[in-house]
């Protein structure tokens, strides 16, 4: 277990502030956009404006860093498993609203309405992670991230 706890240290650690920048800019953008067409598409959307900062950048981005030198597939697993969490509470302690009989529910049935949002939300991690990296390589001429 220390090991693991070290591990993620060093990660921390190691990681620039000007991708954790481009990481804040990209993140919050994405969770503003979302935010916005959950609303306008009736579909759901966050109770509180300033959850867009709490899920998107103080849960979201630690674990983008932590999954980002992982595979595709690792990365979406790992995401899964973390969204199912967020999406789980949120609605359960009712700080996100999903829509009745929004788009989702007629196309997944209602039972399945948290599933597919962990599924879509879970891509996030390692579409984020490449949009971060490809951004950082352009703006910061750097070579990985």
């Amino acid at each position: 277990m220390q090991l693991f706890l070290n591990d993620i240290k060093e990660t921390f650690k190691n990681t620039e502030t000007s991708l954790i920048t481009t990481y804040t800019t990209i993140y919050v953008l994405w969770g503003i956009a979302m935010n916005a067409f959950g609303t306008y598409a009736e579909i759901a959307r966050f109770e509180y404006w300033w959850q867009i900062i709490t899920c998107y950048v103080f849960y979201m981005i630690p674990i983008s860093i932590l999954l980002k030198k992982h595979t595709f597939f690792t990365q979406y697993a790992y995401g899964l498993v973390a969204m199912g969490v967020l999406e789980f509470l949120g609605y359960a302690l009712q700080t996100s609203y999903a829509y009745p009989d929004n788009i989702l529910d007629q196309f997944f049935q209602p039972q399945n309405f948290s599933l597919a949002m962990a599924m879509f939300f879970a891509l996030y991690f390692p579409i984020g992670n490449y949009a971060v990296a490809a951004l950082h390589r352009k703006v910061f001429k750097t070579k990985t991230i």
